[in-house]
């Protein structure tokens, strides 16, 4: 398998989710200790339309992508992870729909969160600062609402962190983490090498989201002031302008995140330059939040997840989907399937 292949992953529920250019894997532990396994062939929307690989755009393809992909394993995990008796008593088609209704739940939360409260708190600190409110011409404004939208992103992070089974996920996401580094170094996928490795990663989604806040300072702060007079917060003007301020930064995510998807692409590649070095900093310091040192068998986990995607993406479609998870008893049975590629 060439080395060169570019790999990620997420952590779910009991399990992780590997994803390679052609190939995506979901492994999770089932309460009786067996492991579950979901892969097949993956291709991404920039297949059909090339244009969607160009820099700066491609960013948020991949964003949106490993949007899906992390929902479908998040309701995968959560159904394989759940005693049997529980499973038992629920569809497929149930469980899809209890997800979905919190999902949507959490992504008007996140809004909420993220987005207009940051933008209150910006508003209000002119007057507290300078009598006047502020707005999105000025630069006290912008850095206000980036400053509070960290605090956030932090203090949700630390305050979930503290749940039994959001600390089993970061667990996880650690053996993630591993397991990758050990492909990257060109050793053999075995728990024994993943162990060794750090559980930071220049590439993680949590250095990536740290570069999206602090990228989104600057592109606010040079795209909004554009705005009409009359979509400005200010002294007089309806609430309802708030909102309208709210929505418009929404669709500023799309080139936010061609940016940051380029400098972490860029960092990834060149982090042991001395410049790049201190800008990693931070999306690396907020990993020490969201990975912890996995056990053995949470790097098992993982290692299936890694191995079978490097599988997949090494025979393609030579070997017929299945749209039956795989079962296995335990980490040497996946061992003495064909599917192991013990060295990738």
């Amino acid at each position: 398998m060439n080395q060169s292949v570019n790999v990620g992953g997420q952590a779910v529920l009991e399990g992780v989710m590997m994803r390679a250019p052609n190939s995506l894997a979901i492994a999770v532990r089932r309460p009786d200790t067996r492991i579950v396994l979901k892969e097949a062939v993956w291709q991404s929307v920039w297949n059909r339309f090339r244009f969607f690989r160009w820099p700066f755009l491609r960013g948020t393809v991949v964003m949106i992508e490993a949007m899906v992909n992390g929902m479908q394993a998040l309701n995968f995990s959560a159904r394989e992870a759940m005693p049997e008796e529980q499973k038992s008593g629920a569809s497929t088609e149930e469980s899809s729909w209890q997800m979905a209704f919190p999902m949507l739940l959490s992504v008007l939360f996140a809004i909420a969160l993220f987005k207009f409260v940051p933008h209150m708190a910006a508003t209000y600190a002119g007057t507290l600062l300078t009598g006047t409110e502020w707005n999105v011409d000025n630069l006290g404004y912008h850095f206000v609402d980036g400053l509070v939208k960290i605090v956030l992103f932090i203090g949700y992070v630390a305050a979930i962190s503290l749940l039994k089974d959001i600390r089993r996920v970061f667990m996880y996401h650690g053996a993630e983490h591993k397991s990758i580094y050990t492909y990257e170094a060109g050793e053999e996928l075995t728990v024994e090498n993943a162990r060794k490795k750090s559980c930071l990663h220049p590439r993680c989604g949590t250095s990536f989201l740290m570069v999206v806040i602090l990228v989104f300072i600057l592109v606010s702060a040079l795209l909004l002031p554009v705005l009409p007079e009359w979509m400005k917060p200010g002294e007089g003007k309806p609430f309802y302008v708030h909102l309208l301020v709210v929505l418009v930064k929404l669709p500023l995510l799309i080139p936010v995140a061609g940016i940051s998807y380029e400098f972490n692409r860029f960092a990834g590649r060149h982090c042991h330059l001395a410049l790049i070095k201190p800008l990693m900093w931070p999306g690396l310091w907020m990993q020490k939040l969201t990975t912890r040192e996995p056990t053995d068998d949470q790097l098992e986990i993982a290692l299936v997840s890694l191995r079978t995607a490097l599988w997949r993406e090494q025979n393609g479609a030579a070997v017929p989907d299945s749209q039956e998870p795989k079962v296995f008893e335990n980490w040497a049975a996946f061992n003495e399937s064909p599917i192991s590629l013990k060295s990738a």
